[in-house]
């Protein structure tokens, strides 16, 4: 889940390279980018692109990595080969960086308390102009944030991992073998569970194809504590999602008319 507005960069592509120009003040998305990008490089080569040069420090940041071929899994039907590759590619990127390395990395943008930060707010100030179903699956929500949301302490019970930080299947590229990953300035430490919610609640995992969300998660073994963990992070962002989908709905429409309502209905399935 993107922690900014849905624009963040702007994007050169060269036949083997791409540029990527973060904005002014862009809170430290091209230093995301450019650590994932080294990270990948060094403990699973071939995952990402390669990192080429940077300039972190540049009054508009730019960081330049290689290019790679695929598609993005975004805008088609995701099943099969597809779902088996993506399984292995994300499982690659969970385990490839060392829990020692992992745990000098900063936390993710868009972690749990900074999500629930998000919906205290939004609660007061989108919550009042929602109605119908969207409202009655905000108000369900809600109740449930504030009954038995996910635990302040949940993330000490699973194994912190690297994690992208996006769910978007935009950012999966399939070049018929295999999945690779780009798009790492929501990049940090985080935790499998809440990564795999990431993917399967992200808005583009089913506004324009289903995406068989069981035979995804049935591609990974969770412990007790991660299933517990995913139900709850699950129920988080597509929470989330439902705030975002209904402010965007009047503000700066992205998504096909009624994707808020469908949302609505996705939250109440998953608090149920």
């Amino acid at each position: 889940m993107s922690s900014g507005q849905w624009g963040t960069h702007a994007i050169e592509m060269t036949a083997d390279r791409v540029i990527k120009r973060f904005p002014r003040k862009d809170g430290g998305r091209a230093e995301r980018e450019w650590r994932a990008l080294s990270l990948l490089a060094t403990y699973a080569p071939g995952l990402a692109p390669e990192p080429r040069e940077a300039d972190l420090a540049a009054v508009e940041p730019v960081v330049v990595m290689s290019r790679l071929a695929g598609a993005p899994l975004r805008g088609a039907a995701v099943e099969g080969k597809k779902i088996e590759a993506l399984a292995e590619a994300v499982t690659t990127l969970y385990e490839a960086v060392p829990s020692d390395v992992v745990c000098k990395i900063p936390l993710r943008p868009g972690h749990q308390g900074e999500l629930i930060g998000h919906l205290d707010e939004w609660a007061v100030t989108v919550r009042p102009q929602a109605g119908g179903p969207v409202r009655q699956a905000m108000d369900a929500g809600l109740d449930w944030l504030a009954r038995s949301g996910p635990g302040a302490d949940a993330r000490g019970e699973v194994s912190p991992v690297f994690g992208p930080g996006d769910g978007n299947l935009a950012n999966y590229l399939w070049d018929g073998l295999r999945v690779q990953v780009v798009d790492f300035e929501d990049s940090g430490r985080s935790d499998r569970a809440f990564e795999l919610a990431e993917i399967t609640e992200h808005v583009g995992s089913w506004v324009e194809h289903p995406f068989d969300v069981s035979a995804f998660l049935e591609q990974f073994e969770l412990s007790p504590a991660e299933t517990a963990r995913l139900r709850e992070s699950r129920r988080l962002l597509a929470l989330v999602w439902l705030f975002l989908l209904a402010r965007e709905a009047t503000e700066h429409p992205r998504n096909p008319p009624g994707t808020a309502e469908r949302q609505a209905v996705r939250v109440l399935e998953l608090l149920a």
